[in-house]
């Protein structure tokens, strides 16, 4: 054991930065791409399967949300304590396989059932990711790393409706298809070229209990968010599943406080600047949310348009993201990580507020949607990756999978709330209704973006040599 962790931890010394970029961007870029891609496939889907409901076709996307987000931390926290290395490439090797199995899926709940081991391998392969970046990263340059893995992630994302677009023209099962050489390449590659990190020492039993309880508390709430437009949020369905979901982690917030060795250690949200960066990151991702599927439904549901001009039509905003994301590092250096990401937060809402105040039904897209896209995929750029930075960058370097799940998770679970809100604000309207119900939308969505700037501004300045 001694001289396993040895040999680990000599390994680590001098990792070629630049390769492993390429295999973690390669496999975040993928189950990234992945969450957002299927939305545009899902009517070509319905109709590929016609004897299916709505509400059965739901589940391709609910299912993938919630178990996403409930594996997360246990998956991050096992990665810590075992292999980095290990989990990412077990987490893709999974990720390609269930593509491999949606593609060929012969009905919908089998597709359902191939999107549930996609997210687990998502949930191995995200958090173990940053972990292994950071690990290869030199101190000085951790977080200018950060937020290039954010940027890429958040592009991927957000190019999801793009590229969704151009392989539903050929067939829906590309928008799976496309995985697989992308997982082959990390795979084959990372085998050879990812550190092999030292795992978190520790000799006490695993926090079963603690894992079970956060997963299972996660997996009810997210339920209860996706399935409220369906079912109401009065109803019991929706109640008791949030309510379920509080006992549950209120259980398991006791739970590790008792643990020796606990699956989440506390402790790590009490680090300044983690906790109120992954509670800024949750507002955001709520607004974040809504602003994409608001932006997607305007253009399909309002103005008509095909996926594909859809998706054109919004990729402007997320060209923002990556050279803002790259660029802020001076500007984070001089005014703090806080401040920058505050700064972000009031773009975004200049975005949203300009939809309120100029779209209307007639399709003017240069004017109208295009500036508010534009601010918008700006604030993205400064938010995003400024606080995922200001978090994981404080972690000690045995919890980096750990602590990294903990912030997706929040921004994971944001973004799920936000479009259960989002479609909560929307309803049903007729044609003449619909601008008015899309400005209640916005005006959520602006909102939250507001609440988080100011969440932004507890988070404290950091080092001088930590922000590079």
């Amino acid at each position: 054991m001694t001289q396993t962790a040895a040999g680990e931890a000599g390994s680590v010394t001098k990792p070629r930065f630049g390769p492993v970029f390429a295999v973690v961007v390669a496999g975040v870029a993928m189950s990234n791409l992945d969450m957002f891609i299927v939305n545009v496939a899902l009517p070509d889907i319905g109709a590929r399967f016609s004897g299916s409901s709505l509400a059965s076709l739901s589940w391709i996307l609910n299912a993938y949300a919630v178990i996403f987000a409930a594996l997360l931390v246990p998956a991050g926290s096992l990665a810590d304590r075992t292999s980095p290395r290990q989990a990412y490439l077990l987490g893709t090797a999974v990720f390609t396989l269930a593509s491999a199995a949606c593609a060929v899926a012969p009905g919908v709940w089998v597709l359902v059932a191939a999107r549930v081991v996609q997210a687990v391998g998502a949930a191995m392969l995200i958090p173990s990711s940053l972990g292994l970046l950071l690990a290869a990263a030199p101190p000085e340059k951790r977080v200018a790393s950060v937020r290039a893995w954010t940027a890429i992630s958040g592009l991927a994302a957000a190019l999801g409706p793009v590229i969704g677009g151009l392989l539903t023209q050929l067939d829906w099962r590309w928008v799976f298809l496309i995985n697989l050489p992308i997982g082959v390449f990390a795979l084959v590659v990372g085998a050879r070229v990812l550190p092999r990190t030292p795992s978190r020492p520790t000799a006490d039993r695993l926090d079963l209990a603690g894992a079970v309880l956060l997963t299972l508390g996660i997996a009810v709430v997210a339920l209860g968010l996706v399935k409220s437009g369906d079912w109401g949020w009065a109803s019991g369905g929706v109640l008791g599943s949030l309510a379920a979901g509080a006992v549950l982690l209120g259980c398991f917030v006791v739970s590790s406080a008792r643990h020796p060795s606990p699956i989440l250690p506390l402790d790590l949200l009490r680090i300044r600047p983690v906790g109120p960066a992954t509670f800024a990151n949750l507002l955001f991702a709520v607004a974040f949310g809504a602003m994409l599927l608001s932006a997607v439904l305007w253009c399909q549901q309002v103005w008509h348009w095909s996926p594909l001009r859809t998706g054109l039509a919004i990729a402007p905003g997320p060209v923002m993201v990556p050279a803002f994301a790259m660029g802020v590092g001076p500007l984070i250096r001089r005014i703090g990580s806080g401040a920058v990401s505050a700064i972000g937060s009031v773009l975004f809402c200049v975005g949203i507020g300009w939809w309120i105040l100029r779209l209307d039904t007639a399709h003017d897209y240069v004017a109208g949607f295009l500036p508010g896209m534009l601010l918008t995929g700006v604030g993205v750029g400064l938010v995003v990756p400024t606080l995922v930075g200001a978090a994981v960058t404080a972690l000690p370097p045995q919890s980096f999978s750990t602590g990294s799940a903990v912030v997706t998770m929040a921004r994971q679970v944001g973004s799920v709330l936000g479009v259960a809100l989002l479609v909560a604000f929307l309803g049903t309207p007729g044609a003449g209704d619909a601008v008015t119900a899309f400005d209640h939308g916005w005006e959520f969505t602006l909102a939250a973006s507001g609440l988080s700037a100011p969440a932004c501004l507890f988070i404290p300045r950091a080092a001088k040599k930590a922000a590079a």
